[in-house]
């Protein structure tokens, strides 16, 4: 019962979001309008909108091209970064799980470091950076950051430490280089890990709001996850679809790679 009360704790904000996605805004400010206007009362939420309706759908649709500007800026900014934390972080967690070099347990803890700090710490020197390189309001103000993102690189090498050493040497001796071992044993056996923490990474790029806003002055630029906070009290069914049209890519891709999620925290907990 508990758990049944947890769940549906859980889903009652999805389903308000569904569910308004139907509802016409003056129905939507009746029922929290209260919130929005600061005004006295409760929120009160129907179990199923009374008069339904495809207003909101059709104004952001075909009346706001403005919304497609912005989520195919999201495309071009959080796509080409992930795939870009792939070419990076996958070889740089390989070296530091699987070879010994000068200063590698300092250089690991500024990962960590660099990782751990909120992104309000490093805000000054990551403008004046892009700055320099003249990329201030371009896509790539926000996806070369995000490429040498510290966070795949320290949860790729976890997974890569997992394989044992005892394989690796098996391989040599059948003559196996390392660039051989690298794509042929490591990757593959690593791809739980890999896929885990690039899920993650789109989903925290896809929702991603400072980092637009400090570098992205021209709103032509502009991300998806921008566009909510522009809408006023009087478009509220247009907001709860642009809600839910922005959920459902990380929702999808969270389900679709949750098979990874699952492999990757049970070989986390596996020691040799």
């Amino acid at each position: 019962m508990i758990l049944l009360l947890a769940c549906l704790l859980i889903w009652i904000p999805i389903y308000m979001v569904v569910s308004g996605c139907f509802m016409r805004g003056e129905e939507l400010k009746e029922y929290i309008g209260v919130v929005l206007d600061q005004g006295n009362g409760y929120v009160a939420w129907p179990l199923l909108p009374i008069y339904p309706t495809l207003k909101s759908f059709v104004e952001l649709l075909f009346d706001a091209p403005q919304f497609f500007v912005m989520f195919w800026n999201s495309c071009k900014q959080v796509l080409p970064a992930v795939f870009g934390q792939f070419l990076v972080a996958v070889p740089a967690a390989w070296s530091f799980a699987r070879f010994r070099f000068p200063f590698k347990k300092f250089l690991f803890y500024i990962y960590i470091i660099l990782m751990i700090l909120p992104f309000q710490v490093t805000i000054v020197s990551s403008y004046l950076v892009l700055n320099h390189l003249h990329i201030l309001d371009t896509h790539l103000a926000i996806i070369l950051p995000a490429i040498f993102s510290t966070f795949p690189v320290f949860i790729m090498t976890k997974f890569f430490k997992g394989i044992p050493e005892e394989l690796m040497e098996a391989a040599r001796l059948d003559g196996a280089g390392e660039a051989y071992i690298f794509f042929r044993i490591g990757i593959p056996l690593g791809n739980a890990g890999i896929i885990s923490a690039l899920i993650l990474s789109f989903i925290e790029l896809w929702n991603c709001i400072e980092q637009p806003l400090t570098f992205l002055r021209d709103k032509s630029y502009w991300p998806l996850s921008l566009y909510l906070p522009q809408i006023s009290v009087d478009n509220l069914g247009v907001s709860f679809i642009a809600s839910m049209i922005m959920m459902l890519p990380a929702v999808l891709i969270f389900l679709k790679g949750q098979e990874y999620l699952e492999q990757g925290i049970v070989a986390s907990g596996i020691k040799q």
